[in-house]
């Protein structure tokens, strides 16, 4: 068989590592090989010229290799068909389908062009016969992602150690109210998910953990997992908390954005899973004190449940995959300090307003101002959220905090229009007589049904203004904001009572850390980096690690669904076929080429 060897680019500015002069080197020397081209970047290709000379050279079977093949192969199946030969010996030697990239890039460009030319697929290449992939996985991260994740592969029949720092699984989901645009309550997707993962025996559910290292190769990975002294025996816990009525410390409440307080001992939310209790040794003054003061909550707990000299311990687990989604965080609003986040107390962050919202926040559901009450355990006035507290008569809403703006995020964090929205809508419905203002740059109303909320909104009264927000001052204890409005050519500054601020979300803390123990790499912003955006945007350059969710770049709720299910696919995928993807670097190019070979001989 006589085999022709093209080598097209479709995407000239971007870097891949790789050398292609060196590729198409390497491929005139390969088995059956009598032409090869280099045709450059975005080459115009005349089928009718192709078939010229494929009928000249009596090639036989076409191998197209580049960033993005499939760009050319009309052009060439076309060819083929004029020259007489058979269009589907048209193959395709996709780099980017094979997560190129890296130092060894033009090692691995040349093994996927020499698969092609024998006509073997790569993935059954470059996976050794003597490689056994571990069905377990590992997932790293316990929000909606990773529950996905985790249940998908658990029904598969296939065991998943799940791992969350937290106390809890349920990540920021679970502190909404409503979800956009359908407005359906999110809790009631969520919790039933969670209690699914507390109740599967095919998973291992370890929250206030944390993975240490993950050492090995593809298909046999051994993980190493922190899990941090709960001080609580979740098993015998009934979580009656007794033992949080007791405790004398407060601290904000990280599942209430910090506008309300929690104890030392606590339970983060009451539909946690698990659902007990566990003790945060940073703020326990019988944990800061050595034992010498309180420990109240383990003289009164009446099942005796509570360890306050308890002690983390380490263990390990081996696993074929790794499931990154660690998710995010959202930008720290005090940073823009022309908003006044932090110095007038009716400016919120959109999380803080999430919780204000839901009926289970610390007003039970009501859109209120804050209260200056006097703290008689900090001897102390300060501005809290009271039940009792006055509605607010006019709200503004301020997108792209932070985000589309270089001196932070310069990328668009995609979710904040929208939730920015929901808020308009649940102030609204709550609060009828208020007037809401949106002060937005563009509306990215991209996804299914989006740009139909955003004209519900605005029927519903909201005033839409376009344009940003300059600042947010207050004179004569009133708040004013003042912005621009670009449809009318016009600068606005009207009082408001309060100041909802759409933050963007950013990489979750120490995702750097992270990524650097597993050995894949972060893109500039911080969220770590697919193999190939649109090729594979779930896999990683190393080889049985996969990223699910917003850590990969901001997404909302439904696309990471999505996503954490395409992983789960390929986990099964591997744990069912006994291959995986290796990564970068794990086989040389004479491995793969020997692999090659032995599978098929080119005649």
């Amino acid at each position: 068989m006589k085999i022709g060897v093209y080598v097209c680019r479709a995407g000239g500015e971007t870097d891949d590592g790789v050398n292609y002069e060196s590729v198409v080197h390497y491929a005139a020397n390969l088995p059956q090989v009598e032409v090869v081209r280099s045709m450059g970047v975005m080459p115009k290709l005349d089928p009718e010229a192709l078939a010229d000379e494929i009928a000249a050279e009596g090639l036989e079977r076409i191998v197209i290799g580049g960033d993005s093949p499939g760009f050319f192969k009309p052009a060439f199946t076309r060819a083929m068909a004029l020259a007489g030969r058979e269009p589907d010996e048209v193959r395709l030697a996709s780099f980017r389908a094979y997560g190129v990239g890296g130092d060894p890039a033009t090692d691995r460009a040349k093994a996927i062009v020499a698969c092609a030319v024998y006509g073997v697929p790569f993935t059954l290449a470059a996976q050794p016969k003597d490689t056994k992939w571990n069905a377990a996985a590992l997932v790293i991260g316990g929000g909606i992602a990773g529950i996905q994740a985790a249940l998908e592969i658990a029904d598969g029949g296939k065991r998943v150690y799940l791992v969350e720092r937290t106390g809890t699984i349920g990540g920021h989901m679970a502190m909404f109210d409503k979800t956009f645009p359908t407005l359906d309550c999110a809790a009631c997707i969520l919790t039933p998910k969670m209690v699914a993962v507390g109740q599967h025996e095919m998973i291992d559910l370890l929250t206030y953990s944390e993975v240490e290292s993950v050492t090995g190769v593809p298909g046999a990975y051994k993980a190493t997992i922190l899990r941090h002294a709960r001080r609580v025996d979740e098993a015998a816990c009934v979580a009656c908390g007794v033992c949080s009525d007791v405790c004398p410390v407060r601290v904000p409440s990280e599942f209430d954005a910090g506008i309300a307080e929690r104890k030392a001992i606590y339970i983060p939310f009451p539909q946690a899973v698990p659902n007990a209790y566990l003790v945060d040794e940073a703020s326990c003054t019988y944990v800061q004190t050595n034992g010498q003061k309180c420990g109240a909550c383990r003289k009164k707990c009446p099942k005796g449940c509570i360890d306050l000299d308890g002690h983390g311990d380490v263990m390990q687990v081996e696993v074929g995959s790794v499931i990154v989604a660690t998710g995010y965080e959202t930008l720290d609003a005090a940073r823009l300090d022309r908003y006044g986040y932090g110095v007038h107390p009716n400016v919120l962050t959109a999380l803080e307003f999430e919780r204000l919202t839901n009926a289970s926040g610390p007003t039970g559901g009501r859109i209120v101002t804050k209260t200056l009450k006097h703290n008689k355990r900090k001897k102390v006035d300060e501005w809290v959220f009271d039940r009792d507290g006055a509605p607010p008569k006019s709200v503004a809403i301020i997108h792209c905090v932070g985000s589309r703006d270089s001196n932070y995020n310069a990328y668009c964090s995609r979710v904040c229009c929208m939730y920015s929205l929901k808020f308009a809508h649940l102030v609204r419905e709550k609060l009828p007589d208020a007037e809401c203002y949106e002060f937005y740059i563009d509306m990215r109303a991209f996804g299914k049904g989006y740009e139909a909320f955003f004209e519900r909104i605005a029927e519903e009264g909201t005033v839409i203004v376009r344009g940003r927000s300059a600042s947010v001052t207050e004179h004569d204890g009133q708040m004013y904001v003042k912005g621009e409005d670009i449809l009318s050519d016009s600068v606005l500054e009207f009082p408001v009572d309060m100041v909802l601020l759409a933050v963007g979300l950013v990489p979750a803390e120490r995702s750097d850390e992270l990524a650097a123990m597993l050995g894949v790499p972060c893109d500039a912003d911080g969220w770590f980096t697919e193999a190939d955006y649109n090729g594979d945007p779930t896999g990683t350059q190393r080889g049985g690690v996969y990223v699910a969710g917003v850590c990969q770049g901001p997404k909302d709720i439904p696309d990471t669904v999505a996503q954490a299910s395409a992983v789960a696919a390929k986990v099964l995928e591997g744990a069912i076929t006994g291959r995986g993807l290796q990564s970068l670097g794990s086989l040389t190019l004479t491995d793969i080429e020997a692999r090659a070979k032995s599978l098929v001989s080119v005649s």
